[in-house]
């Protein structure tokens, strides 16, 4: 913003006597103006005929000595004449320091100082009337009285600005002479002298006050000069403003320095210049304006006024904006004399603003439209279908398997990898559809004509092959696949919420089911979303009405058939909707971060039955990445093992490698405590992930567990099975690992891991998950329990 020159506080327009004396002295917060300001002024003009009042001082002695000599002694004449030659300069002195006021506040000291030179003066004047005339002749007295009247005289008018000091010279003088007059009997002579100080008196005052409004009306005048030139000023100095003024012909004069300098040009060469043409740069021999400034040379053609009109103008080659405002001028004789007005560079502002409504449609990673306005897109392809009675579809998008490399590449890979992604798209989009960055790695599709409803799925499989392909980022090969789910409009919904909702519906399905598959919206998804939301609503409760329970499932020694752990594993029993399914409540439960408390009772629980088992028995449970990102896991660990009083050393973790996806250090860490305690930590499901072989080099595992996957493979003698899990055992058993089987359902798959060399098998051939009470009765069984 522009800085505005200073208020200036107006000069007092009403001037009572006694203001004028400078006995009274209004408070700064009366109303009037400044009269600190009006003091200054007035004690200024002391200043002023300095010479001419010296002058009139030493004339006026040397008359009145001239009047004294010959009936005096020429001691007392010189002796007096001493005095006034003393006052006169101690006068002076004073006039010179109170006269510098102007400016500042007026002191108290240097009104007194003024008074007391003013009062030394009028004594010693006194003298040659009052002191000396009782010893002179009346007609000796009448011409020192008229020697008096004219210093009386000379100060009230050499001194018009201050009229306190006429006054208290006026009054000791005249009122000494009058005194006299009266004591020696000429009555008449006092009479006269008392008129003649009336009149000076009023004189004065008079002659004080009109000094005073000449001087206000003065430094009104400098005032609005001073505002005038402050905002003129403001224009030239300022970095955008200008002021510019063209003549009847519309032709540039008066040019300003800011105005030269806006247009790139020297002021001599911009004189008499047409002003649109100036402007129209290139444009005027082409004759191809903007709309902005056929607008500004018809306002100028109808000599009206205007304001803030924003122009596009072309300066030195490059487009720029300016903002004129503008008023036709008429002359003394009433006749149109062109226009005058400011001007601004707003070319800056303009393509902030730009920039701005820019970001507020477009994603600035990717350079797609964002969810406002593949918003707005579907809602007019909503209204598209319904007026032609066609349809439209929307179809979202989620990135599989994103988040895996944002948390272990990092952000700026993550970017890389969403805007390559964003340029894939682009290149599967024709003329029907609009495709843009919903936020995070969702992205979205409007499809303006779905009335094929095969064309919906052609698009959606050609995202999903075009993004599935490999990625080449910072020398890393990245591989991700596409979710998508898609609703059709206004079959699925009417309203750009409904569709958008429903196409969510969709596309959770489509996680749901593995992901890099499209699903469209089905009524039914809304019947699933609708009982997910209840299970959460029992889960939240689950705990405080004890509906939880752990069974437990045996690991044996794979060569003496001997019972060596115990997994324990989650059931749910709700008393609203029954038996639940572990695969269906436990990623409900890890969505809702409801899994940290579920997890810290089952790690209670699982340490409490194990003191019931024989001590070579180990009890294992799952942890999930929403627990080792738990700040306050490792205290769980270590309060479930003292509260049981289980032994670390009998306590083993199983985690799987997704936990390292989110925050791979965090989840190091706190297993890495967990080791400290003394606890075991198993490798789940190995083999499924992608990068395993990280892992292990990082963490030492007491157990690697082998996928069942596998472990069928293997019993059917699938050549790659076999491989994998020879490998493994051979890594494990050369790192000090044990290695864990799971799923082993009969005879000949046990057989087939024995020999491939797996030290503990886990499946139903061996047990089904079981009850606490039933998994203390294996150890009854001397053969199975080892004992």
């Amino acid at each position: 913003m522009r800085k505005r020159p200073h208020a200036i506080q107006p000069l007092p327009k009403e001037l009572p006597v006694s203001a004028i004396l400078g006995l009274h002295q209004p408070a700064d917060g009366e109303p009037g103006g400044d009269w600190a300001r009006l003091r200054g002024i007035q004690y200024s003009s002391l200043r002023r005929a300095p010479v001419a009042r010296a002058v009139t001082q030493l004339a006026a002695m040397l008359a009145a000595a001239g009047l004294l000599a010959p009936h005096l002694d020429p001691v007392i004449v010189l002796g007096w004449a001493v005095l006034v030659c003393a006052a006169a300069w101690y006068g002076a002195r004073v006039d010179r320091a109170v006269s510098a006021v102007e400016g500042r506040s007026l002191h108290p000291g240097e009104t007194r100082s003024y008074l007391m030179a003013t009062l030394a003066k009028g004594l010693v004047w006194s003298i040659p009337v009052c002191g000396f005339g009782p010893f002179l002749d009346p007609q000796v007295q009448v011409k020192l009285w008229t020697v008096l009247a004219m210093l009386m005289t000379a100060f009230a008018v050499l001194i018009p600005g201050v009229p306190l000091g006429t006054l208290v010279f006026t009054g000791l003088t005249g009122g000494s002479a009058i005194a006299c007059f009266l004591l020696l009997g000429l009555f008449d002579m006092a009479l006269v002298a008392s008129a003649f100080i009336t009149v000076v008196v009023a004189g004065t005052v008079q002659s004080a006050r009109q000094f005073l409004i000449g001087k206000v009306a003065e430094a009104g005048m400098v005032e609005r000069d001073e505002v005038v030139s402050l905002l003129l000023r403001e224009f030239e100095d300022g970095e955008a403003d200008w002021l510019w003024q063209i003549d009847p012909a519309r032709r540039v004069r008066a040019v300003s320095p800011r105005f030269a300098f806006a247009l790139g040009k020297e002021a001599s060469a911009i004189e008499g210049m047409p002003f649109l043409q100036l402007i129209a740069g290139s444009d005027w021999e082409a004759g191809d304006f903007p709309a902005s400034l056929h607008d500004l040379a018809e306002r100028l053609k109808r000599r009206e006024t205007f304001s803030n009109l924003l122009i596009r103008v072309t300066i030195g080659g490059r487009p720029r904006w300016w903002e004129l405002s503008g008023t036709p001028q008429i002359d003394e004789n009433g006749q149109f004399d062109g226009f005058r007005g400011v001007g601004s560079d707003m070319t800056e502002a303009r393509e902030n603003s730009d920039k701005i409504a820019w970001l507020a449609r477009y994603d600035p990673l990717t350079g797609m439209p964002n969810r406002l306005m593949l918003g707005e897109a579907l809602g007019e392809a909503l209204s598209h279908a319904a007026q032609w009675r066609l349809r439209c579809a929307f179809l979202m998008i989620d990135l599989d398997r994103f988040k895996a490399v944002n948390d272990t590449l990092g952000h700026h890979v993550g970017d890389q990898l969403l805007a390559r992604v964003a340029e894939r798209l682009k290149e599967q989009m024709t003329e029907r559809e609009v495709c843009g960055r919903l936020g995070g790695d969702e992205f979205a599709i409007v499809i303006r004509d779905a009335s094929d409803l095969g064309y919906v799925e052609r698009v959606a499989q050609r995202v999903i092959q075009s993004l599935s392909q490999a990625y080449e980022i910072d020398n890393h090969t990245l591989f991700v696949g596409a979710s998508i789910g898609s609703a059709i409009g206004p079959r699925d919904g009417e309203a750009v919420e409904t569709l958008m909702r429903n196409a969510d519906l969709a596309l959770y399905r489509s996680k749901d089911e593995g992901g890099n598959a499209h699903f469209s919206y089905e009524p039914a998804l809304h019947a699933h979303a609708e009982e997910r939301r209840k299970l959460e609503a029992a889960m939240r409760n689950a705990l405080e009405r004890k509906e939880f329970s752990l069974h437990f499932q045996p690991v044996v020694d794979a060569q003496n058939e001997t019972v060596v752990s115990f997994e324990a594993l989650l059931r749910w029993n709700s008393s609203e909707h029954g038996a639940i399914s572990p695969v269906k409540f436990i990623p409900l439960a890890e969505d809702t971060r409801l899994i940290v408390p579920i997890g810290e009772w089952v790690l209670r629980e699982a340490c409490r039955e194990a003191m019931n088992w024989p001590d070579h028995v180990r009890v294992a449970a799952n942890v999930s990445g929403e627990q080792l990102l738990d700040p306050n896991f490792v205290t769980g660990v270590v309060s479930a093992l003292t509260e049981s009083g289980l032994p670390a050393a009998r306590l083993e973790l199983e985690v799987t490698e997704s936990i390292f996806l989110r925050d791979a250090t965090l989840a190091r860490s706190a297993l890495e405590k967990i080791m400290a305690l003394g606890c075991k930590v198993a490798l789940d499901d190995f083999g499924t992930g992608y990068s395993s072989l990280g892992y292990l080099r990082k963490l030492r595992f007491s157990t690697i567990k082998i996928d069942r996957s596998f472990v069928q493979g293997a019993a059917t003698d699938n050549a790659e099975s076999l491989a994998i899990i020879r490998a493994v055992v051979a890594m494990a058993d050369s790192l000090g690992m044990s290695t864990t089987a799971e799923g082993a359902e009969t005879e000949k798959e046990v057989e087939m891991i024995r020999k491939l060399g797996c030290r503990k098998i886990q499946g139903y051939y061996y047990g089904r998950p079981m009850t606490a009470k039933d998994a203390i009765a294996l150890f009854r069984n001397h053969a199975f329990s080892g004992a």
